[in-house]
């Protein structure tokens, strides 16, 4: 019999008896439970744990627990094969000897088994970790002791099954959970329960049966235990929230009412119906005509949906496939429930997978997965083209053709759907699938429906109807102007008319461009196009090549044999003429009637669009591709109507203007330039017939037609800003802005407060709905009369709000004492007890009012009556006193004495005598005397008691002799009084009493007061009532508290839903993904400083306020509570979650109200009352009532909010031992509820080291986390973008109805998540077509104080979420998901792909993507601005520019991608209009507005080099054209940052006051603000440009740091060189040319007006990077950058190393994307290289040395200079590779030899040939940008050029250029910081708002920090 465990591996040692150790002797190191290997971590942590739980109380069992976890850690890897096995088994082995030699000797048993049992009957526990841990020891250690040992020992099977829980605990023991006894949870687990009638599986009849239906269809189906137990809690939440909100309410709440499975089940399968709708297939959500069983199969289907999709992984992301899936497990599902019997076998039909173990992962989901997995792994990391493999929407898409049955069920592995090579399947290989060569059949399927082909002609293929519309409009304005037309009558003379007809050839010619390029980008797509697709394009393009040879046949017949020119012109006649080719466009225009028509009318639209009646069909099809997607999306015909006036309007502004200052200017201009006839040329004229001087045109009208295609964009900015703001303030915003307005609006609060968040009956909302006046009250005018029980439930959640802010140390105490609300002490009370800071100095100005004034009572009553806070200080002054006095004054005498007084003034005042009955001279006084009586009370030291009897004696002598007029009775029942005393009582004979000085036989006066608190609160609030000086707007003080009030105050006055009770409200779940960002600042990171300045020095100073209440709060503040108040106010994951916990606190606050509201309005006031100033209380003891209560609290809490974190990396954080894991852990400990999701990776032994992946939910537990949920997954999850993967992996542990997508840079308050039942109402608002499916909030940039750019970037996001969201949703009606809080319908997005797409690259900008998914899907998208949440935004230039970039990147894939395709073509046209210019359309305009300036630079560079410009001067006088200059300034608009300037100082004006909007714009241009949007435009256009054409976008992590730090000048190069730098001299080049060669604008002036904006650009693109680089002047940093720059160029690259530390790996890197550009982007590249040679060619005609010879020999002669030029630079580097290092002193001697042979040849060509000092200038500008140019093609051509010798000479010649450039922007740099003054100014430029708080930043960024 085993009667003790040892180690096998280990020795025994027994030490000697009688030195055996006590327990209390015994105390080692626990050991570590949680680094533990990954392959062991599911099996082994618990035991470790509970042993290090148990030990201090039994050594030896712990022992016990540890021996086992070491026996399992060996049984699962015997060999120590997995990593770090081996470590942790020898370590635990050390350790088990180390507790052997001594533990064994402290049991009290004679038995290892005797001990342990014993040990578990003396703990006696109930189910739990521990006791779960040491039964399954216990039953070890019993089965290895032998079958005699375990029958002497009972085990109870039941105590040991413990299984941890989420939210709902439903295993044995859970009846004490509260939660468990809510009504609707009893009702949803009893139905989920009932598993009566269901055929029984073998599995499940073997096991006893199944539990509820989750597990019978685990049984069934193969479900895995971890997807079963989450989906149970999920479908349990759902079904009760959706149980407890109908209305009317169900007879019985015990039982699961059968609307409510309705209304689930409507929601889960909506988009099933359509699909099967849409493919034509019977729905097999097949129900049984007995009603009882109803319910059963309802919530079976959605059971094995939720299962299906909690288990799917990344098949989640394609919803049609989870559809496909469910369809053929439904039938199966009925098949079983229907007991059907099986053709085939005969036998009962079962599920064509079985349910083994994890049977349907294994059958279903990894098969398809694998699929996902190697056409992502074909992407290259998103380098491939995207047409070389299928993308996630790709593969759902084929779920969209009723091919997709042919996978068939049980699936065929060999169908083409999983082959995933083009030409052979390598995926899966089956005899079935192989010819008899051995050789694969199967056909990769590829792209289906689109192909995302990199062309910028997707922006015209995808808005084909703008741009067409705006090149017809553009040539009928020309024919207009050509015609110099004066008013539209004009345009009828039949000549003129039938010129504006030509549009129709046009129209016709860009008609079959579409086609043709829809036929072409089709094209790789072919083979899953169906044949009636197929058809529709050929037709398509056969009916528009015909009508592209018709119309301009009949045009030109017609031109020729023109009738109606002949009629008389005088006539009226010819109006009416038709002509042939009028005709044909008649006939031509018959087809786009019926269209213009339905315009009208989109409801008939909608109808065609998704019925499946085959004349709709045809009709859909002939317009559109039929697919499942971009059905039905019309808006009401009063949103068209909206948004279609808001165009017409737009476009009427932005055709008249373009007409008259664009079009128009250019016409007689160009008249003139096509008479010139032009025969010398200052140049090689290479087409020297051209005709009508066709370049000059081109040069002139291009950069003109530019901005006109681009210049809506403006008109759009300028037009959103007007209507956004024009709605803003009907909608109440910014309504108030001021605590001054605060204040004059306090009173109304309580009543707004009530009317939207205090629940109402259904049946008073319904009242309210039909009152018109009620309508005009609270949506109009937002007046309500303040009512008595208003106030409690206000004051309450005030005061709440008030110590939210007091807990972020917004505010000191003395600030709340002064903000807080509270109740009187009775419910009879009359009057409201306002915040003091509403009443600071009232009551001494009532008494200096009441002093100075003569007249009658009425008048000052009138006078004071008019300021309401006046009244109620005075009020609650005199009534506060009354209350004190009946405290201290004791003593019958002297209560009578103040009884007498009060009711003498009381009587006056009725009398209205007060002015009468009391002289009011001596007021002041009096007030002076009760303040110092109020403050002795506030100290209430009992050594002030004699100064306190004094100071009453003299409030009574003032009031009886100096005041009162009528006092006589008073004074004579006091002198009675002591006379009396002094006669007849012997113990004061010798010295009676004064008054109020009497101790005997009772004291007169109780002083000190009685230690009550109401008491104390009471005489603190008197206290400062009566000495607090400050103004209420002056109160608070902090600004971040002041903008939340005030924000608060205005949304009460906002459009909001009602709130209904929290019972009654949707449930919702809120998620944040988080990758590998801090979690809270560590005490290094706190105190290490970097350029001079800590994190935490930083923060001080920067929040001086914030840091002394946080002192003020926490004298001994921990280094802990230090860290979270830094990591509270930087971009982190803490912030982030305390701030989302904050709709856990305002929803147990709203509960609890609620609750007490039940109860009567006595006790809820009196409940208010007792606790207005600490909810919570956790400070004070409670009773089991008050306990019971919190839980219910608790319960309804967990009922309606989850928390849930995606900490992708947390396993792997844990294992590695990285503190940010416990952070998160400790996060979790801090707040109970949150729950933090990650991937485990794991290898499995068995499996040949096969990695597993598993999705786990954790909550924190004993310090610890706590495994609640794993999920296996069939493979690694992120094989996509990483975001959207994080949040797929983590969707399915979200709860709820709602969810809201929270990013790690968030933040939330409490007043705002008060809000949260009213958000979610929206959701039920709209109960007809449109119900919301996406509700935007709006957000406040935090971090916009941090430095100027921090600013900029804050006021840019905030107008982009205001009045830009705004005017989206509103009447645009083009609204999407942008990253920000938005609120999802939980159930229509988890049933249509998520909440995000994943496919690389091409979804870089995930969350937008949600909202065109939600669009097309037929979803509703609406934005709301009464709740808004913290966001924080990028500080420093690199961070911002990084961001931009990605953002630019993204907008670039966005426009490759079929969502915005089909967005552009099934819009109607307006809302199309919409989408452009509000998505790519931004993008690509910023673009085109550089562009425009290069077109225009380079047209006036050829007008000057080629003579054509002296040619047009002196015989056209051509010069200063308006049409140019008006091109110019319009790209200045956009250039400057006025594009997004003028909506965000409208939105500053509307919400702070246009004084202040308009200071702080004028504020931002001083801070170069100006500077920073050009230098952003560029990074927008650079980036959107190059990712378009090759590719290249990825994801670019910015840090989110929250100091600013000084950026090195090698870093600024490597990340501006491409992007700024060298555009930025290429504009320097054009410009010093054009004004070398200049003829046009002869004064300088005129000159510098025309071309301002370039050199301002070009310096802005230079010298920005260091002009917003903190310490970029200074000295020191100039130096060590220098060092740095030098060191990083001449590192030696290679393999290995890194970009950022040497320029050859830079060099490679910023040129990768070309490796993969296909060959047009590889031909665009090679063409708009091209522009740099015309330099070169140009200039060698200006030189001195050509002697005005003009034929092509000399420009093939300069390029013999630019070969000698390359191999002198190639003998240098020769030479320095071979010389320098052995031979110096030669290496020199060979370059001082090449220097002086260059300085000879120009000698020579300066003597025989004239070369000029300017020859020599002029040809640096020639031949420097011709090498330039050379480079950019050589890298074209790179694979080919490394195989030849050449590349070596390229990069020599390209290390070159940089160097130069290097040196070229440092050389001023340099000097610049010579002067002090530079390095001040830009500090101060940098850092404004600092030095407005007074912040000196000098210290910070070059001093040293002072560690603690």
């Amino acid at each position: 019999m085993a009667d003790e465990i040892v180690p096998a591996e280990g020795p025994s040692y027994r030490p000697p008896r009688g030195r055996r150790r006590s327990i209390a002797e015994y105390a080692p190191e626990p050991f570590d439970s949680e680094k533990i290997p990954p392959t062991l971590v599911s099996e082994v942590r618990r035991f470790l744990r509970v042993a290090n739980q148990i030990e201090a109380e039994s050594p030896r069992v712990a022992y016990i627990c540890r021996f086992h976890a070491f026996e399992k850690a060996h049984n699962l890897d015997p060999k120590s094969s997995g990593r770090g096995v081996r470590q942790f088994k020898t370590a635990l082995l050390q350790r088990l000897e180390q507790d052997e030699r001594i533990t064994k000797f402290l049991r009290k048993e004679k038995s290892d088994a005797r001990e342990l049992r014993s040990f578990y009957n003396k703990k006696n526990m109930k189910a739990g970790e521990v006791s779960s841990v040491l039964h399954e020891v216990l039953k070890a250690v019993v089965s290895g002791a032998g079958p005699e040992f375990a029958a002497a020992i009972d085990i109870d099977e039941k105590i040991g099954s413990y299984a941890p829980y989420n939210i709902l605990p439903i295993d044995p023991g859970s009846g004490q959970q509260s939660i468990m006894h809510l009504p609707e949870i009893k009702a949803a687990v009893s139905a989920v329960r009932n598993v009566r009638g269901l055929p029984i599986a073998k599995d499940s009849q073997e096991m006893g049966g199944s539990r509820d239906i989750l597990e019978w269809l685990q049984c069934w189906f193969g479900f895995q235990k971890g997807n079963v137990a989450n989906q149970r809690e999920h479908l349990i939440l759902l079904l009760a929230n959706i149980h407890g909100r109908l209305s009317p309410k169900p007879t019985s709440m015990l039982k699961l009412d059968d609307r409510a499975v309705h209304e689930l089940m409507l929601k889960i399968f909506e988009n099933y119906l359509k699909w099967r709708k849409f493919l034509g297939r019977r729905s097999n959500i097949l129900l049984p005509s007995v009603k009882q069983e109803v319910q059963q199969y309802k919530l079976l289907y959605i059971a094995l949906y939720l299962l299906i999709w909690g288990e799917a992984a990344n098949l989640r992301l394609m919803p049609e496939c989870l559809c496909y899936i469910f369809h053929q497990m439904a039938y199966d599902l009925y098949g079983v429930l229907s007991g059907a019997i099986d053709l085939n076998t005969g036998e009962k039909a079962v599920p064509a997978y079985g349910g083994e173990h994890e049977s349907f992962l294994n059958n279903i989901v990894t098969p398809i997965y694998t699929v996902i997995k190697e056409e992502a792994l074909k992407s290259q990391n998103g380098n491939a083209d995207h047409s070389t493999w299928r993308n996630y929407d790709d593969l759902n898409e084929f779920f969209w053709s009723v091919d997709c049955f042919k996978i068939g069920w049980p699936m065929r592995l060999d169908n083409d759907f999983f082959c995933s090579m083009p030409r052979s399947c390598k995926s899966f290989h089956f005899t079935s699938n192989l010819t008899p060569t051995g050789i694969s059949t199967q056909k990769w399927v590829g792209k289906t429906n689109f192909v995302e082909i990199r062309s910028f002609w997707h922006i015209f293929r995808s808005f084909d109807r703008m741009w067409t519309f705006l090149v017809l409009a553009l040539q009928v304005m020309i024919i207009m102007a050509w015609h110099d037309l004066e008013t539209p009558l004009e345009l009828l003379d039949p000549s003129i008319f039938e010129d504006i007809l030509s549009i129709f050839v046009t129209n016709a010619v860009l008609r079959l461009m579409q086609v043709t390029l829809d036929i072409a980008f089709t094209w790789k797509a072919r083979h899953t196009l169906g044949f009636y697709q197929k058809l529709r394009f050929a037709l398509k393009f056969c009916i528009c090549g015909i009508w592209t040879i018709t119309l301009p046949t009949a045009y030109s017949t017609s031109q020729r044999n023109s009738v109606c020119s002949t009629k008389l012109s005088q006539s009226n006649l010819y109006l009416f003429c038709l002509s042939s080719y009028m005709i044909v466009v008649a006939i031509y225009l018959l087809s786009n009637v019926v269209g213009m028509t339905l315009f009208f009318f989109p409801a008939v639209i909608t109808y065609i669009e998704i019925s499946n009646w085959r004349i709709c069909k045809l009709l859909s099809w002939w317009a559109q591709p039929r697919l499942y997607v971009g059905r039905g999306m019309q808006e009401g015909q009063v949103s068209l109507l909206k948004y279609t006036i808001f165009w017409s309007i737009l476009l009427f502004s932005k055709f008249w203007f373009s007409y008259h200052f664009e079009i128009k200017p250019l016409i007689q201009p160009t008249k003139q330039i096509m008479k010139v006839s032009v025969s010398d040329y200052d140049w090689h004229e290479l087409f020297p017939k051209a005709k009508s001087n066709a370049g000059a045109i081109l040069a002139v009208w291009t950069p003109v037609l530019l901005v006109y295609f681009m210049d809506t964009q403006i008109w759009y900015s300028i037009f959103c800003t007007i209507f956004g703001g024009v709605y803003g303030i009907v909608h109440h915003l910014g309504e108030i802005r001021t605590m001054g307005m605060v204040k004059s609006r306090f009173h109304l609060l309580p009543s707004r407060f009530n009317v939207f968040f205090v629940p109402h009956s259904s049946q008073s909302q319904k009242e309210d709905k039909g009152s018109f006046r009620d309508f005009l009250q609270n949506k109009i005018f937002k007046d309500s009369k303040l009512a008595k029980a208003d106030i409690p439930k206000f004051s309450f959640v005030w005061n709440q709000i008030v110590s939210s802010f007091r807990s972020e140390d917004l505010i000191s105490n003395r600030d709340m004492d002064l903000m807080i609300m509270p109740l009187p002490s009775n419910l009879t009370s009359q009057f409201i007890r306002w915040p003091l800071f509403l009443l600071t100095s009232k009551f001494s100005t009532a008494v200096n009012m009441t002093k100075e004034f003569v007249g009658q009572y009425k008048q000052l009553y009138w006078k004071i009556s008019k300021d309401s806070y006046m009244v109620s200080a005075i009020k609650e002054c005199y009534d506060s006193l009354k209350t004190i006095f009946k405290f201290l004054v004791v003593g019958d005498l002297e209560k009578w004495v103040l009884e007498t007084i009060f009711d003498e003034i009381e009587a006056s005042l009725k009398k209205s005598s007060l002015l009468v009955d009391f002289q009011m001279s001596e007021l002041p006084a009096l007030h002076d005397k009760f303040i110092h009586l109020v403050e002795l009370l506030f100290n209430n030291k009992p050594d002030d008691r004699e100064k306190v009897v004094i100071i009453l004696q003299d409030i009574v002598d003032i009031l009886t002799k100096d005041m009162m007029v009528n006092c006589s009775r008073i004074l004579d029942m006091i002198n009675c009084s002591e006379n009396d005393v002094s006669d007849g009582n012997i113990f004061f004979q010798d010295h009676p009493p004064e008054l109020f000085a009497s101790n005997f036989p009772t004291c007169a006066i109780c002083f000190p007061l009685p230690d009550n608190v109401a008491l104390k609160e009471q005489v603190k609030r008197i206290y400062l009532l009566l000495t607090i000086k400050e103004k209420a707007m002056d109160i608070p003080t902090n600004l971040e508290a002041r903008r939340r009030i005030s924000f608060f105050a205005t949304s009460l006055f906002m459009d909001m839903p009602c709130a209904p009770r929290v019972r009654n409200m949707l449930s919702f779940s809120a998620m944040t993904p988080y990758y590998l960002e801090e979690v809270k600042f560590s005490n290094e990171e706190l105190h290490s400083s970097q350029d001079g300045a800590s994190i935490l020095s930083y923060m001080q100073r920067i929040y001086p306020d914030e840091w002394e209440n946080f002192l003020e709060r926490l004298p001994k503040a921990s280094d802990e509570e230090i860290r979270y108040w830094a990591s509270f106010r930087g971009q982190t994951l803490s912030r982030t979650v305390r701030g989302m916990m904050y709709y856990r606190k305002a929803l147990r606050l709203q509960a609890h109200l609620d609750r007490a509201d039940d109860q009567g309005e006595k006790m809820l006031y009196l409940y208010i009352y007792k606790r207005h100033t600490a909810f919570d209380g956790e400070q004070n003891k409670r009773t089991n009532q008050q306990s019971l209560s919190k839980q219910v609290l608790d319960a309804l809490a967990d009922l309606k909010f989850t928390y849930v974190v995606s900490c992708q990396h947390f396993g792997a954080q844990k294992s590695r031992g990285d503190p940010h894991a416990q952070d998160i852990i400790d996060l979790m400990m801090r707040y109970p509820s949150l729950r933090v999701a990650y991937i485990e990776e794991k290898e499995d032994i068995l499996a040949d080291k096969q990695k597993i992946y598993s999705s786990v939910l954790v909550k924190a537990d004993n310090n610890l986390d706590q495994e609640i949920y794993r999920i296996k997954l069939p493979g690694p999850p992120i094989i996509g973008e990483g975001k959207p993967e994080n949040q797929n992996h983590a969707i399915i542990f979200t709860r709820g109805e709602a969810l809201q997508t929270i990013d790690m840079n968030q933040d939330n308050y409490l007043e705002e998540a008060y809000k949260i039942r009213n958000v979610l109402q929206e959701f039920l608002r709209h109960p007809g077509k449109h119900r919301p499916t996406i509700v935007g909030l709006r957000e406040h940039i935090f971090t916009g104080s941090v430095s100027s750019l921090a600013g900029f970037m804050s006021y840019q996001e905030t107008s982009f979420v205001t009045i830009g969201q705004r005017f989206l949703a509103n009447p645009l009606r083009v609204r999407f998901h942008y990253g920000h809080p938005d609120l999802f319908d939980r159930l229509f997005h988890l049933t249509r792909g998520g909440v995000s797409k994943a496919s690389k690259t091409i979804n870089l900008s995930e969350d937008v993507f949600a909202g065109f998914n939600s669009t097309l899907r037929r979803g509703y998208i609406t934005y709301k601005e009464y709740m808004q949440v913290g966001k924080g935004r990028d500080v420093g230039l690199n961070q911002i520019s990084k961001f931009e970039a990605k953002v630019a990147n993204g907008n670039s894939e966005q426009s490759l991608s079929r969502d915005i395709y089909r967005l552009g073509r099934r819009f109607d046209f307006f809302r199309m209009l919409s989408c452009y210019f509000t998505t790519v359309g931004f993008y690509f305009n910023s673009l085109i507005s550089i562009f425009g300036l290069y077109v225009f630079l380079y047209g006036q560079l050829y007008l000057v080099l080629s003579g054509l410009e002296k040619a047009l001067i002196t015989e056209a006088r051509v010069r200063n054209v308006k049409s140019l200059e008006t091109a110019l300034a319009s790209q200045s608009f956009l250039q400057l940052g006025l594009l997004t300037g003028l909506p965000m100082v409208v939105e500053l004006g509307l919400e702070k006051g246009f004084r202040v909007a308009l200071s702080d714009f004028i504020l931002m241009q001083l801070q170069l603000a100006s500077i920073f949007f050009t230098f952003s435009l560029g990074t927008k256009a650079h980036f959107f440009g190059r990712t378009i054409l090759h590719g290249g976008a990825k994801y670019r992590p910015t840090g989110r740091k929250f100091v600013v730090f000084h950026a090195s000048f090698s870093e600024n190069y490597q990340l501006y060189s491409r992007s700024h730098f060298v555009k930025g001299f290429e504009l320097l080049c054009l410009l010093t040319v054009y004004n070398l060669f200049r003829k046009s604008y002869q004064s300088t002036m005129a000159y510098f007006m025309i071309t301002y904006s370039s050199w301002f650009m070009a310096g802005t693109w230079l010298f920005t990077p260091f002009l917003f680089n903190p310490s970029g002047f200074a000295w020191r940093k100039i130096v060590e950058d220098w060092m740095d720059w030098n060191k990083w160029m001449k590192n030696q690259g290679g393999i290995g190393i890194k970009p950022d530390k040497c320029w050859e790996s830079w060099w490679n890197a910023e040129y990768s994307h070309l490796n993969h550009s296909g060959w047009t982007s590889s031909i665009m590249e090679i063409l708009i290289s091209l522009r740099f040679f015309i330099y070169q060619y140009g200039l060698v005609y200006h030189l001195d040395i050509s002697q005005d010879n003009k034929t092509i020999l000399v420009y093939v002669l300069s390029w013999f200079v630019i070969v000698v030029v390359f191999s002198l630079v190639k003998l240098v580097d020769v030479g320095h590779r071979r010389l320098s290092a052995k031979h110096h002193l030669l290496f020199r001697l060979f370059k001082m030899l090449l220097f002086l042979s260059v300085i000879t040849c120009i000698s020579i060509l300066s003597t025989i040939c004239h070369l000029s000092f300017k020859d020599l200038f002029v040809c640096c500008l020639a031949f420097i940008p011709t090498g330039w140019g050379l480079l950019l093609i050589s890298h074209v051509f790179r694979s080919k050029l490394e195989c030849s010798g050449l590349w070596k000479i390229i990069q020599v010649v390209a290390y070159a250029y940089d160097y130069g450039m290097g040196c070229l922007l440092f050389a001023p740099i340099a000097a610049l910081a010579w002067m002090p003054v530079i390095s001040a100014i830009q500090t101060r430029v940098l850092f404004n708002q600092a030095f407005n708080r007074q912040l000196h930043i000098m210290p910070i960024l070059a001093g040293k920090s002072k560690h603690r």
